[in-house]
């Protein structure tokens, strides 16, 4: 089982321990919250053309990026013969965001179509995916099972208060999520569909 989990400063944690940062994603809507915000003081149609065009640059790149880390996560379940995990979430956005920061960077971008990227692809080449409950995924301790608050530190910090277990919390996230999907997971004796080729 192969577990994802999605989020802001790592837009994809793995429970392999890898991850695709979200700092050239927080670059980029930077860069066009500026423009845009300079743009729409101005008001003219010429200022309402470059919006629409920023519009477009922007909506091309997050699709690139969500193709890019669906691709590279289904190869890697497809050939190491696993299935994915992810949360069951109705949206990353639906939890609590705090700041004004924090809500434009969730605003920005697109969990849902990321997540439905990665179900199409491994689809495609037989790779299941398995949905979860995210109940205390990124609070639970992945050695002693101790389910706490205050094990989560910080945004990329897990210290378990039990048993002193350290590690990155996205990628500790990632960890429960496919330990809950290993003790739901029905049989599966081959994750490939015969005749399917790899994405790559």
């Amino acid at each position: 089982m192969l577990g994802v989990d999605l989020g802001l400063v790592q837009i994809a944690a793995t429970s392999d321990g890898g991850g695709f940062s979200g700092a050239a994603i927080e670059d980029n809507r930077r860069k066009f919250g500026h423009r845009r915000s300079n743009l729409q003081k101005k008001q003219t149609k010429s200022a309402t053309r470059k919006l629409k065009k920023i519009s477009g640059v922007q909506s091309r790149f997050q699709k690139t990026t969500n193709h890019r880390i669906s691709k590279i996560l289904v190869q890697i379940a497809y050939d190491t013969h696993r299935a994915i995990a992810l949360e069951e979430l109705g949206g990353i956005r639906e939890a609590p965001v705090k700041g004004r920061k924090q809500r434009a960077r969730h605003a920005n971008w697109s969990f849902y179509q990321l997540r439905q990227y990665i179900v199409y692809k491994a689809e495609r080449v037989g790779v299941p995916v398995i949905f979860v409950d995210p109940r205390n995924t990124s609070r639970t301790c992945p050695e002693c099972g101790c389910v706490d608050k205050a094990n989560r530190k910080s945004q990329s910090v897990f210290l378990c208060t039990a048993c002193n277990f350290s590690g990155n919390a996205d990628i500790v996230a990632a960890v429960n999520i496919a330990v809950r999907a290993e003790v739901n997971l029905p049989m599966v004796s081959n994750l490939r569909v015969q005749g399917q080729s790899p994405l790559l």
